[in-house]
């Protein structure tokens, strides 16, 4: 039997659409003329005075930066119900020369899905498209890009307990973006990316038409496995290949201060993570808090471990004795039940609480990240938390990698931050997310946190990766590149592509040219298109 979610929301019943503008009536038209009859893509068409419109822009916009009254605002919304919808959305702003913005859950960090800088833009909203389709006999899962990553684990665990998937530990991320990024999560160390067990695609490309995997060919189908999908097309749908998880997994948390030896215990971390059991995986968040009166930082070390409490004892005793792991700190659960401790939930929250699609709160928020490849001394770590006491608000976490994500080459997805040499410092060895959330509005407020947040990546310059120094590319960051540059050359893409992708950025952007050349699926850090006769230069 199949697991299905497929939960379309009241507010969406209604007709979408308002007919008293001539150039809405233009666009509705075209778009009726290239969909399937049935259902009507005029139900699923948002305008501007439609009475639903500001609420389906508002409804997946995760970053409150891009939410103001000069926001930009796209010329009108589609939420696809039916992959035809998504063909004539795309002819349709070929013809008009709009812009396309494609949307699954709306957590890029810096807004690309559903802003942008062009005189005129649309929104391609895949929330409808969200199904979850659970086959236990060849294991694996049918999943359309608009389903969250928490609908996605709800739906495994209906129908398995001894089966998951590696994806992210944030339930409200939609798994189109998540996967054609990359998708790592807490159980990478032993399986790697989700993208390491992606078998299939549907994608829609600028043609508007359709594909699976044998149709699209190895080189696109690679492309859309950690190069950015919104790059190449619209991806409907992935086939992935669930993993086995033991019936009980162990969790913990343990939070130590400076003055409670942290510094000791982060810097002998970062000789373990990425060597320990591939079942373990701990990150640690470093955050700069007040503690009866003084100010400090505190080390906040997060973990799963897929077995028992027993078996993790015996192997932080022997591996990681600093962290001075105890039996009552240890907690035992199904692997979905761990994914609720992950995010924070109380333990015995039910797991239906994984179909929420919105987060409790929205904010105000930058992210940048960083790849460090050499473990950073004890001198440096202290001079690392001086640096954020003194500014005071940005916060640090540190992914471990190691285990399956060291046998993994570089080059077989455009992800390339692994390992799969012999050579230890040429490799990842733990990730770096810098965060900074604030509540207050205000340009003085946002420019103030930004700051903030920039000082601390360049006070850490000289403790991460050189030449290129790099990013994940699923926590987009304009900072990295020439912002705003929906159609950047070459010499201007490699700034921030090399960043993201290394090497693997001149394939992508051969394939790109290839598939894309007339550059119709484009934002602010899109693989760029190449004109005929172009050659790349490597670097």
């Amino acid at each position: 039997m199949s697991a299905i979610i497929s939960i379309i929301p009241i507010f969406l019943m209604a007709m979408a659409t308002s007919q008293s503008h001539p150039l809405e009536q233009t666009y509705l038209q075209c778009l009726s003329l290239n969909s399937e009859p049935s259902p009507p893509i005029s139900e699923v068409t948002y305008f501007p005075n439609s009475p639903s419109y500001p609420a389906i822009l508002e409804s997946y916009i995760r970053n409150l930066r891009f939410n103001s009254p000069t926001s930009p605002k796209p010329a009108f919304i589609v939420a696809p119900t039916h992959v035809s919808h998504i063909q004539a959305t795309i002819i349709c702003c070929k013809r008009f020369g709009l812009e396309i913005r494609i949307r699954s859950g709306g957590h890029d960090y810096d807004g690309l899905s559903y802003a942008s800088q062009a005189p005129s833009f649309i929104i391609l909203d895949m929330f409808m498209l969200r199904s979850v389709v659970v086959n236990l006999k060849d294991e694996t899962v049918s999943v359309e890009s608009g389903a969250t990553v928490g609908e996605l684990y709800h739906g495994i665990a209906e129908k398995s307990r001894i089966h998951g998937f590696p994806a992210g530990v944030c339930p409200t991320v939609g798994v189109g973006g998540h996967f054609s990024g990359g998708g790592y999560g807490n159980l990478m160390r032993r399986f790697g990316l989700s993208v390491d067990n992606v078998l299939d695609a549907v994608i829609v490309d600028a043609d508007g038409r359709v594909h699976d995997r044998k149709s699209m060919g190895e080189d696109l189908f690679w492309a859309i496995g950690g190069g950015g999908g919104a790059s190449f097309g619209v991806i409907v749908s992935w086939k992935i290949k669930l993993v086995p998880v033991p019936e009980v997994v162990t969790v913990f948390r343990v939070e130590k201060t400076l003055e409670q030896g942290a510094t000791d215990m982060v810097h002998q971390w970062q000789y373990v993570a990425d060597r320990i059991h591939h079942g373990l995986f701990i990150r640690v968040v470093l955050s700069p808090v007040q503690r009866k009166g003084k100010k400090t930082v505190r080390a906040k070390f997060n973990a799963l471990f897929l077995g028992n409490a027993g078996q993790l004892l015996d192997i932080m005793t022997e591996s990681f004795p600093e962290l001075s792991l105890v039996g009552e700190q240890c907690i035992e659960m199904r692997w979905i039940d761990s994914v609720l401790f992950w995010y924070n939930y109380p333990v015995g929250t039910s797991t239906d609480v994984l179909l929420e699609r919105h987060p409790g709160s929205e904010k105000f928020l930058k992210r940048k990240s960083d790849y460090v490849q050499k473990p950073i001394s004890k001198i440096g770590l202290e001079g690392v938390w001086k640096k954020m006491i003194e500014l005071g608000k940005p916060s640090l976490t540190f992914n471990p990698y190691g285990g399956k994500m060291s046998e993994i080459s570089e080059v077989e997805t455009p992800f390339p931050h692994r390992g799969g040499n012999i050579y230890y410092f040429l490799f990842s060895i733990y990730k770096i997310q810098y965060s900074v959330n604030w509540k207050e509005e205000g340009n003085d407020v946002e420019n103030r946190q930004l700051d903030m947040i920039r000082k601390l990546y360049d006070f850490m310059t000289p403790y991460v990766s050189m030449s290129p120094r790099s990013s994940y590319l699923n926590y987009r960051d304009v900072d990295l590149g020439v912002n705003g540059a929906e159609n950047a050359s070459y010499e201007e893409a490699s700034i921030w592509g090399k960043k993201y992708f290394k090497r693997n950025f001149d394939r992508l952007v051969e394939i790109k040219t290839k598939v894309d050349p007339s550059n119709f699926f484009r934002y602010e850090q899109s693989i760029p298109s190449l004109a005929s006769g172009t050659s790349i230069m490597s670097e």
